[in-house]
């Protein structure tokens, strides 16, 4: 089993990418939206793919992703009945990963079902089979920040190394509810700091968390 590539990009082509790994060139297949991240990338930049490897008698794959979230959201798409890797990778093409967590969790069947070959038969499946289980994500996220609260959490006193402080509630509680998802504490605090600078020139209120949540993860 690999876990994951840490290597250069060689080259990126329609569904897949090669990872350059000490001279040897490993295929992944990819979803269009990873494929336009690796493609924007230099080519003495190192990059991480997490894979999931796919075993037949008759073949042997490498799905390749760019964060272990987006990995353990295309294993739960797998676990749908219809949905194989290569649909699973149809779907997390339609939009970033975000998107599609965001669809399924408010039962978006008309965007599900526009990945190739997802019908809408297969989309009301897997809404009714993973929203409860993408939905505790969220719910694991928010329980930790309202049981442990911003200063417990390390929040208070945010430094270079984790990004800046935030002096109100609803920013602290978003960066902590991004950390819990996974996401280091210099991008959460990034992503919801440029959302933030992004609602106050629209001239709109950014003191939602809910909101502010919603559009780090669209950022990130």
């Amino acid at each position: 089993m690999i876990a994951f590539l840490r290597g250069y990009v060689a080259a990126v082509y329609e569904g897949a990418a090669v990872i350059d790994i000490g001279g040897v060139g490993y295929e992944v297949r990819i979803s269009s939206d990873t494929a336009q991240r690796l493609a924007s990338l230099g080519r003495d930049e190192e990059v991480t793919v997490y894979t999931y490897t796919y075993l037949r008698e008759d073949q042997i794959a490498l799905y390749g992703f760019l964060s272990r979230e987006d990995l353990e959201l295309f294993k739960l798409l797998i676990t749908v009945s219809g949905v194989g890797p290569k649909g699973g990778l149809a779907l997390l093409s339609v939009g970033t990963a975000d998107d599609l967590r965001f669809a399924i969790m408010t039962g978006d069947a008309k965007m599900i079902a526009r990945a190739p070959g997802v019908g809408k038969k297969t989309a009301e499946r897997l809404i009714l089979d993973l929203r409860e289980k993408i939905a505790g994500l969220y719910d694991a996220a928010m329980m930790a920040v309202a049981s442990g609260g911003a200063d417990d959490a390390g929040l208070a006193g945010y430094t270079s190394a984790g990004g800046p402080a935030f002096t109100d509630d609803a920013a602290q509680e978003a960066v902590e509810a991004l950390t819990a998802l996974g996401y280091s504490r210099a991008e959460a605090s990034k992503a919801v700091r440029a959302c933030k600078d992004s609602a106050v020139k629209r001239g709109e209120d950014p003191a939602d968390t809910e909101s502010l949540l919603k559009a780090a993860l669209r950022y990130l």
